[in-house]
């Protein structure tokens, strides 16, 4: 494997982070509400396996973590900003798991797409360090081998808000995000 990020092209302004924090569903629908995310699209990264699918990475053989990737305008948040939401939602001291999902695929990860995103990463990091009294166990790397979920597995939440776990897991870290980051909110009439 390569040690620098895919490349990725993007307009000026604009920027990529890919985040793994256990299911894909929480992350999206949280950052799918963030003032100045673009885009956000789940998919699964890091792994030895080309082009994954949903199967293969849930058997824990593919070496994938469960992310999305995060498209935002830099003129309405910053990656500071994101960082700090994705250490809020959900547990970055669990080893392969949050809450009941359980397996590599569940990491917590920074996957950067450019290496000048190095040095907010490090800084984000070593404050939740300090909160967390150094049980931090997220993993920072560059992006590599990603691959975009299922189209299935895109805006579940909103697709499925009655389903069980989008109900008892998600619903509730929407919440949170909600409670803690009204300044992030997107309006919800502007979309």
């Amino acid at each position: 494997m390569t040690t620098t990020p895919n490349p990725v092209s993007l307009p000026a302004g604009e920027d990529l982070i890919t985040l793994g924090g256990g299911c894909f569903w929480c992350t999206e629908a949280v950052f799918l509400r963030v003032k100045g995310v673009l885009g956000v699209e789940s998919g699964y990264t890091n792994g030895q396996v080309a082009q994954p699918n949903y199967e293969q990475v849930c058997s824990g053989n593919t070496g994938h973590a469960e992310v999305v990737r995060v498209r935002f305008d830099t003129r309405v948040v910053s990656l500071e900003d994101l960082l700090q939401v994705f250490f809020t939602i959900h547990d970055p001291t669990t080893l392969n798991r949050q809450g009941a999902d359980v397996g590599t695929q569940y990491r917590s990860g920074i996957y950067y797409t450019r290496p000048e995103q190095l040095g907010v990463i490090r800084q984000v990091l070593d404050e939740a360090q300090r909160a967390h009294g150094g049980k931090v166990v997220t993993e920072v790397q560059p992006e590599q081998n990603y691959w975009p979920a299922e189209a299935y597995h895109q805006d579940y939440f909103a697709n499925h808000p009655e389903q069980g776990y989008c109900a008892f897991v998600v619903a509730p870290k929407v919440d949170k995000f909600a409670k803690k980051f009204k300044e992030l909110l997107k309006d919800e009439a502007a979309g």
